[in-house]
């Protein structure tokens, strides 16, 4: 068994078991994420993520408007259903569009939809409904309601009406009512920065958090604020974005668009100690938000067999711990952050 492949077992709030592995497959680049893929290069990707031994598999509707939930319920349907998990999300609802007012953004070639948003009860039972229809399956593992966080809504104000909305309208109630009723094992939210999860611990009873970008070698915020209240109340994290959207990949973006200058001489830092080790700075950055104790599984995007490949001999690489020790004494490393241990 790969260290990919590696189990790790998550108790919900319900008492159900769910068992995840290290690596998973986040599937938003099947979407058409800035290009268009083809059905056989999508299948052969999520084929190979299942060939590696992955078994945790995230999609969502607004992932090239509905293309990534068929694409990935294609491959999963004719393996028993037992044998993985599956997460998709909740909070937007695909509407017919007419010429040039399909709002796909970065996903490309997308259907003839448009997204709305609707954190209501009625919204989100007829979104997952939705969802599954495109899947083709009976049922998902893990519902996630999804972006209501400051980058999609204009800041902390706009997620904070989003979250309201999400609870004074339904919303919140009916991914409830679908985790009591054992439609569903797991309930939480998946968003790109934390403080919307801290509220969610505030407000209710989330299972599970995927949270993006915002845990990684670059950055480590959530160690102070975000992480020590999902210890108290047993939430676990599914890392998304390990290498912030491309920056510690060797790729010109950060959070999907230009990389500044802080950040990019942050970046700079972290590799020349990395150099120094003569270890890729892409292979520091999935090794270490993979020791995280609260991380039940990671899904950093791969668009082709090759990038699922890259991904999990990734995890079967040897680190020198003085990398570790040396990041910590530049301050490029939380004192608390845990390090992976040797192989």
């Amino acid at each position: 068994m790969s260290r990919a492949s590696t189990i790790r077992k998550f108790t919900t709030r319900k008492g159900r078991k769910l068992v995840f592995t290290t690596l998973g497959f986040g599937s938003a680049p099947l979407g058409n994420f800035l290009r268009s893929f083809t059905e056989e290069e999508c299948d052969a990707t999520v084929s190979a993520a299942w060939d590696a031994g992955l078994r945790y598999y995230d999609t969502a509707p607004l992932y090239g408007l509905g293309l990534s939930e068929a694409r990935v319920g294609r491959i999963l349907k004719p393996h028993k259903r037992d044998e993985y998990l599956l997460s998709t999300k909740v909070g937007r609802l695909l509407e017919p569009a007419a010429p040039g007012e399909s709002n796909g953004g970065i996903f490309v070639d997308v259907p003839p939809l448009k997204f709305v948003y609707d954190y209501s009860y009625d919204g989100v039972m007829r979104s997952f409904e939705e969802s599954l229809t495109r899947l083709g399956l009976d049922r998902v593992d893990i519902l996630l309601v999804h972006d209501v966080d400051g980058p999609n809504h204009g800041g902390r104000e706009g997620s904070e009406a989003r979250i309201r909305e999400l609870m004074e309208t339904g919303g919140w109630r009916a991914v409830d009512e679908l985790r009591a009723s054992g439609v569903v094992d797991a309930i939480g939210i998946g968003v790109n920065e934390w403080q919307p999860c801290a509220r969610m611990l505030e407000l209710a009873d989330p299972d599970l958090f995927l949270l993006a970008g915002r845990y990684t070698l670059l950055e480590q915020e959530p160690i102070d604020t975000l992480f020590p209240q999902c210890f108290k109340k047993g939430a676990g994290i599914i890392l998304g974005g390990p290498y912030n959207s491309g920056v510690l990949a060797g790729k010109t973006t950060f959070n999907y668009g230009e990389i500044p200058e802080a950040v990019a001489n942050r970046v700079q830092a972290l590799k020349a100690v990395c150099d120094s080790y003569g270890v890729s700075l892409r292979d520091a950055a999935l090794r270490f938000v993979a020791a995280h104790p609260l991380v039940v599984s990671v899904i950093p995007g791969a668009i082709s067999p090759q990038e699922v490949a890259d991904n999990v001999a990734i995890l079967e690489t040897d680190i020198p711990a003085g990398l570790w020790s040396d990041l910590r004494r530049e301050g490029l490393l939380h004192p608390q952050a845990p390090s992976p241990g040797p192989l």
